[in-house]
């Protein structure tokens, strides 16, 4: 549907990790720029490749993704 967002924490999780946008990439198989949109909203992932997210990360997908905003760190 129009309007529809999802957010996600892939930001977080690869600050908190220490990956690069290129080297998630690698790891997904996908082009380093399909980081970028994701991370800022601009593409909603298949359900095949949050499970990847999920998985690279070892959290659950909900930890990842989300239909609503995420709270603000040290709200």
């Amino acid at each position: 549907m129009a309007g529809d967002e999802v957010y996600n924490r892939i930001a977080m999780l690869r600050a908190e990790r220490g990956v690069s946008r290129r080297q998630l990439a690698e790891a997904l198989g996908v082009h380093y720029q399909t980081v970028g949109y994701l991370e800022r909203g601009e593409y909603s992932p298949s359900l095949y490749l949050a499970l990847k997210l999920s998985e690279y990360f070892e959290v659950p997908v909900e930890v990842v993704f989300s239909t609503k905003p995420f709270p603000r760190l040290g709200a």
